[in-house]
């Protein structure tokens, strides 16, 4: 087709893209509101940065299409210049969704290039909202090192960095647009949100690589071929953009689908010993603990199943090391199944604690040392964490996943916590396979072969690790870092529920992480607990090998029905309020079936009280009864508004009953 001075491109039922040929760029309007213009294209191809304007006008051509999201037309806009290389952008656009896809596509012409930054859409006027109503959200990377989200204010600051996914919204409202990447096997990608003199912009791109936030101290690796893609990008406008981040989430579960084999038993429980019982553990505690899951508790099951889930110093019960005599290893694990319970175990396998004790250690199940099989990054090496990286390319890496593996399968575990992921994942100078030049190439590479070797027969628990990119190789992820006891722990992974939960879509499960009650007060337990049960799944922490008043509450607490019943749904609650900085929303609320359930938390040290209007908990008005799932007691709702007191660090979980 030829050039034209304007284009429309139509999605779903009342989307538009205008490309503008004179200014070469892309403005989207939604059910006649104007959500964004002024968007360009950026790249940097063989070290040199291309403006879009150094172009003609492109030439746009269209097709139908049909994938896993549905049917549609693909737009297709190229730029063509002689001492330039091709420039395509795609625009998937889809009759009965409301985003679109947009990705860039970057042709050589017959020569190779390098690029590590590809801008499908760069400095786009946000226009849907004044910048004074607007929030903007710090998605992390990862979760590790006690990283957490942040709902900024953005006519407050002037940018915000957010890895993979941008959100921006108006809490009173809740309208929001979304962009963020579907795709995490080659590039890390970011959104940025920018105050400019009081004009709220936005640029995503890939190629993301920044200390504070991917750990990388190097820049993103080089992406080479005759052919180079971005990701694709997922562009939305929702009413409610909790609505659209659950929406982007489905996405990206279908356009980049699981790696792990498919999760078809009930939502996961059970023991971690990391709670309590850390480095102490030994056969005689840790079956202490299955014997108290088997008689004490034996309705705290989902299905028939509860995991007691050995963490790190497992190999406390192998003489001789990881090369020594597991028989006690498997003693624990045939004990826990003689309970009727299945056991965990755990391993970080992309890392070298060791590696302060030098090079020449002899990596396990192989011939290579450690120092071979060390990240490089320049002249020196990736430690986070207290640990080394060790390359996910590497035979000696991949040859000792697989001793340590066939070694936890031949003791019978089923069940795995996976952590310290994001080492893998690490930007190098230089991978084994040399076909390898990115990060998350690599962390594909590391990841598929260990999915490969546990074979389809355990459990899949990722602890520390990137956000999106592992959603292909684990059942379940802990949606933050460590938490124990206290409120203040327990608020803390709640930051990362409010602005997180959607990724309850994009795994089978997310976790709250060990739920620990030990000696805190009653309140804060039950704080603790309910944070679980609203992250979608329950593993408590306990040294449940003699009695306290941990016992006590987990008898009590653990195998009540209406409880159990949440978790069997195992579905992350939304948020109310997103506008709660790096703190936490007070309300959560979830539908099941027919019965709305919020859940109200006290994280101050006074009793506070609450009206909570029904029309805000996303309920219609009309005739209800409130039943607290901790007491029993029931009560009418009047004039449509919940009231509730609670106590000082305390929580509770309400049913809502319409009469």
């Amino acid at each position: 087709m030829q050039a034209q001075k304007s284009i429309k491109m139509t999605f779903g039922k009342n989307g538009s893209i205008t490309y503008d040929a004179k200014n070469k760029t892309i403005a989207v309007s939604q059910s006649g509101k104007n959500i964004f213009s002024g968007a360009k294209t950026s790249v940097v191809v063989n070290g040199k940065t291309i403006s879009i304007s150094d172009y003609p006008e492109a030439v746009l051509s269209k097709e139908a299409f049909t994938d896993n999201l549905g049917k549609g037309t693909k737009y297709i806009l190229t730029y063509k210049d002689k001492n330039n290389p091709t420039l395509i952008q795609n625009f998937f656009t889809y009759n009965n969704q409301s985003y679109f896809i947009t990705q860039i596509e970057i042709l050589g012409n017959e020569k190779q290039i390098t690029t590590n930054y590809i801008a499908p859409l760069d400095l786009g006027k946000i226009t849907f909202d004044k910048v004074e109503n607007l929030q903007t959200v710090f998605v992390p990377y990862d979760n590790d090192a006690w990283a957490s989200y942040n709902s900024k204010k953005l006519d407050t600051i002037s940018n915000n960095t957010s890895a993979e996914v941008g959100i921006v919204f108006n809490n009173t409202s809740r309208n929001g647009f979304i962009v963020g990447s579907l795709e995490h096997t080659v590039w890390k990608s970011a959104v940025k949100s920018i105050n400019k003199n009081k004009e709220p912009l936005f640029s995503a791109w890939a190629g993301f690589s920044e200390k504070e936030i991917t750990r990388d101290s190097i820049a993103h690796g080089l992406v080479r071929g005759n052919k180079v893609l971005s990701p694709k990008f997922f562009v939305g406008y929702y009413s409610d953009w909790r609505n659209g981040m659950e929406e982007y989430a489905k996405t990206n579960r279908i356009v980049e689908k699981p790696y792990v084999f498919e999760w078809d038993k009930p939502t996961p429980v059970g023991w971690n010993s990391w709670g309590v019982l850390m480095e102490k553990i030994n056969y005689e505690n840790t079956t202490k603990v299955a014997d108290f899951f088997a008689n004490q508790i034996p309705q705290f099951r989902v299905g028939n199943t509860a995991y007691i889930d050995l963490d790190s110093f497992w190999d406390n019960m192998v003489k001789g090391g990881f090369t020594g005599d597991f028989s006690k290893l498997k003693e624990f694990a045939d004990y826990c199944k003689s309970k009727g319970l299945e056991p965990g175990a755990y391993w970080a396998p992309f890392t070298d604690w060791g590696w302060k004790d030098g090079p020449n250690r002899k990596a396990e199940g192989s011939d290579y040392n450690f120092g071979e099989m060390w990240t490089k990054t320049g002249n020196t090496y990736f430690d986070f964490d207290g640990a080394r990286a060790i390359d996910p390319t590497h035979p000696g890496t991949l040859k000792r996943v697989d001793y340590v593996i066939n070694k936890l399968k031949a003791c019978g575990f089923k069940m795995i916590k996976i952590d310290f992921l994001g080492h893998a994942a690490a930007e190098s100078s230089s991978f084994y396979d040399k076909n390898v030049t990115t990060g998350m190439q690599a962390y594909k590479v590391g990841m598929e072969h260990l999915v490969n070797a546990l074979d389809g027969q355990m459990l899949i628990y990722a602890a520390i690790s990137p956000n999106m990119a592992t959603s292909r190789y684990a059942h379940i992820r802990r949606i933050a870092c460590d938490a124990w006891k206290t409120i203040e722990q327990t608020q803390y992974t709640l930051n990362s529920v409010n602005y997180g939960w959607w990724q309850t879509y994009s795994y089978d499960y997310i976790d709250a992480d060990h739920v620990v009650f030990a000696d805190v007060t009653e309140g804060e337990n039950r704080a603790r607990l309910i944070s679980a049960i609203i992250t979608g799944t329950l593993i408590t922490g306990d040294d449940y090998s003699k009695e306290g008043i941990w016992s006590k509450r987990a008898k009590e607490w653990l195998q009540n029905k209406e409880l159990l019943k949440i978790v069997a749904h195992g579905v992350a609650f939304r948020p109310v309020e997103g506008n709660t900085g790096k703190h936490t929303t007070e309300v959560f609320q979830q539908k099941i079936e027919n019965d709305w359930y919020i859940a109200v938390f006290n994280y101050g040290n006074e009793a506070k009280s609450y009206a909570l209007p029904l029309e805000r908990l996303d309920i219609q008005k009309g005739s209800y009864q409130i039943e607290d799932l901790f007491t029993s007691q029931k009560s009418e709702i009047k004039d449509n508004t919940l009231n509730v007191n609670l106590g000082s660090k305390d929580a509770h979980l309400y049913k809502i009953i319409k009469r």
